[in-house]
């Protein structure tokens, strides 16, 4: 099965899982703004779930309710940071954001409602009680005041600080801000497992920026139509990103670079990790 093919399935097989556990939500405004939230997108974080649960022996079923978690979690953050507070998008997923279809307070309402039902998923895994604990606060870390929350924090000062950030300080930053949720997801098999998490998390940190490099060159020469979000945005803010600050061609650069070290990172799974460097690979050939 081709990459492309796998992602997809991992995708609808997530899909159908939240859209299952959504529906038996009271219906109203809420319920429905939340199946819209979480609705589209690669998922890619609940197939780093599956795929390194996979890995370590843990099966598809027993992972599940981990990999609905991290989308649910995911779909949470960008309903928050599209508001006009944060980042003040209309358009996400080629879709008009939950603030602009809705209004403000439902959104603030959605992601809220979003993030503890991720908790309330990552805490259904049928694993040992110390196992499903460690999942839980690892999931609250790499999402809270340690974590995305951080990162989300760091860039919103980064727009009106008067000295622009360095690469190290976007590599922080980012490393949180989107790299935080990347880890947890791709070490998350390891932790149900209870087997070392060194080789995963390796992997998922080089994974993480270059997935932030990714995105920062579709930022360049990508096209709305097919990102499916707003392009040129860092350019017009005078944003300091790794393209602004490396060039166009030495950012691509950086980002292959990240992908073989991903890639290297795995050995000790030999082939039964391909799924996870075919994934390297994806992160940084995307064209969303």
């Amino acid at each position: 099965m081709s990459f492309p093919d796998r992602l997809a399935g991992s995708a609808a097989t997530i899909g159908a899982a939240l859209d299952g556990i959504l529906r038996d939500h009271p219906e109203g405004t809420i319920a429905q703004a939340m199946r819209y939230a979480v609705g589209g997108g690669k998922r890619l974080r609940g197939f780093l779930v599956l795929e390194s649960a996979g890995l370590h022996g843990i099966d598809r079923d027993a992972a599940l309710p981990a990999a609905a978690a991290i989308e649910a979690l995911h779909a949470y953050s960008l309903v928050h940071d599209d508001l006009p507070s944060m980042d003040d998008d209309d358009l996400r997923r080629g879709q008009p954001t939950v603030h602009v279809k809705w209004d403000e307070a439902t959104a603030v309402l959605v992601g809220d409602a979003l993030q503890t039902l991720s908790f309330d998923l990552v805490l259904s895994c049928d694993l040992p009680a110390a196992r499903s604990v460690a999942l839980g606060r690892d999931l609250a870390r790499a999402a809270g005041a340690r974590g995305m929350v951080l990162g989300q924090a760091l860039d919103m000062a980064a727009e009106t600080a008067e000295v622009p950030l360095d690469l190290n300080g976007i590599g922080r930053l980012q490393s949180l801000k989107t790299g935080a949720l990347i880890e947890w997801s791709a070490v998350a098999g390891a932790t149900m497992a209870d087997a070392d998490p060194a080789a995963l998390r390796a992997y998922a940190q080089a994974v993480g920026l270059a997935f932030q490099i990714a995105d920062d060159v579709l930022d360049v020469e990508g096209d709305a139509a097919t990102t499916g979000k707003a392009v040129g945005k860092d350019a017009d803010a005078n944003k300091a990103t790794f393209v602004s600050l490396l060039g166009l061609d030495a950012a691509k650069a950086e980002a292959r670079r990240l992908t073989d070290a991903a890639c290297d990172a795995l050995a000790p799974y030999g082939a039964a990790a391909d799924s996870l460097r075919d994934c390297a690979r994806y992160v940084v050939s995307r064209d969303r």
